[in-house]
């Protein structure tokens, strides 16, 4: 049996779990939500006893530290020399990663070369990774990657109306993000419906401060919001999902910029909810302000107006969906923002049962009539990340 760490690191929280394998059993796992933010919330659940604080902001770095003191304290194991490897989910693969690697210093070095395909997250897990290197010496890492799950999308969805040659010479294409989710969502949703997933049309929301949209086509990827970087797609805790790309040069003009690089700063972590809300990157804080702030109102209808376009389009494009699947901590936690979404694709004979869905369990939660399945289900990034990995370490044996 071996104690495998997962760490997987998100623009707003950072998820963790100490797993061993390959029986899969969560020895312990937890969650801290709002990093950056004021009144940071720590989670921690070991054999089903469950405990949460909130404390002063903390960062990646500082919440990684908390981790590996709350595995000792909670009883997730003794030492730390009980950790025999750790697995990050790393967001941007580009075309150097079609799976998961060990990590060593020139793969290291090659991950911080890909930080501007996702400048919000290479960085920071590159800094995880260091500094579980230096915490965890001598135990071996591993890297996930998220882009891996979109190498497959056919050409006509995967790449841009630029020139073929910048396509090919650049490998400017359609990478996506949340690949881990993705697969996930898609298996456990065949697992659901009792299908075979080769069967199944599916369209999966990962839905959270980062938020991306796949269509699933006979059990594989189609179509993903996100680009080139994780920026693009719907509008997101504090991404401005798609824009027209003529935007960057018209603000570099209007600023007295001479390069791009503010610009885009501000577009992966400035905009989206935040931005537009002028209140907060955070649905529940808007949920409560949307009852006297008319920005942050306005915000929440952006949001779940984008959510139904790209949704209303996968469906037309893979020529309709045996269910649709929301997770992602805004997609598992949020009747309301369900509801809004799926009233939103009531033309397509899509509903969803009201008291199913403000009770929020795992399942289906369409109405009788739905014309399509609609299912809730908690998406587990660190279970398919420890299975990747646990099968390397197979493979290296």
């Amino acid at each position: 049996m071996t104690k495998i760490l997962l760490i997987n690191a998100g623009s707003s929280s950072l998820k963790w779990q100490l797993v061993k394998m390959p029986a899969e059993h969560v020895i312990a796992s937890g969650q801290v939500e709002r990093l950056n933010l004021p009144g940071t919330i720590v989670k921690v659940e070991v054999g089903g006893k469950k405990t949460k604080e909130v404390v002063e902001t903390l960062d990646e770095i500082t919440a990684i530290d908390r981790v590996l003191k709350r595995l000792i304290t909670v009883g997730g194991v003794e030492t730390l020399d009980e950790v025999e490897a750790v697995g990050h989910r790393v967001v941007a693969g580009g075309t150097l990663f079609k799976g998961p690697v060990k990590l060593i210093p020139s793969r290291i070095n090659q991950l911080k070369e890909l930080s501007e395909l996702a400048p919000l997250h290479n960085p920071l897990e590159v800094k995880c990774i260091e500094l579980l290197a230096q915490r965890l010496s001598g135990v071996p890492q591993y890297a996930v990657f998220d882009s891996a799950y979109f190498h497959g999308l056919p050409e006509k969805t995967a790449i841009y109306g630029i020139p073929y040659e910048w396509t090919k010479k650049y490998q400017i294409r359609r990478y996506g993000e949340h690949g881990i989710s993705h697969q996930f969502l898609a298996q456990q949703a065949a697992e659901m419906l009792d299908k075979p997933l080769s069967e199944l049309n599916l369209i999966t929301m990962h839905l959270g401060s980062g938020a991306s949209i796949t269509a699933v086509k006979d059990g594989k990827p189609f179509d993903t919001s996100m680009g080139l970087t994780p920026v693009t797609g719907v509008m997101m805790g504090t991404r401005s999902g798609d824009v027209d790309p003529t935007l960057v040069p018209y603000l570099m003009k209007r600023l007295d910029l001479e390069t791009p690089e503010v610009v885009i700063q501000e577009l992966n972590a400035s905009s989206g909810l935040l931005g537009v809300s002028g209140v907060s990157s955070d649905m529940r804080d808007l949920h409560e302000a949307a009852k006297k702030n008319s920005r942050a109102k306005l915000a929440l209808d952006m949001f779940v107006t984008q959510v139904v376009k790209l949704v209303g389009g996968y469906y037309t494009e893979i020529g309709g969906a045996d269910a649709l699947v929301f997770a992602g901590g805004i997609g598992e936690k949020d009747p309301e923002i369900r509801q809004a979404i799926i009233d939103g694709l009531s033309i397509l004979g899509i509903k969803i049962d009201a008291t199913l869905n403000v009770a929020g369990n795992t399942g289906s939660l369409e109405a009788t009539d739905s014309r399509a399945k609609v299912l809730l289900i908690p998406t587990n990034e660190e279970l398919a990340m420890a299975r990747g990995v646990q099968q390397l370490m197979e493979n290296e044996g």
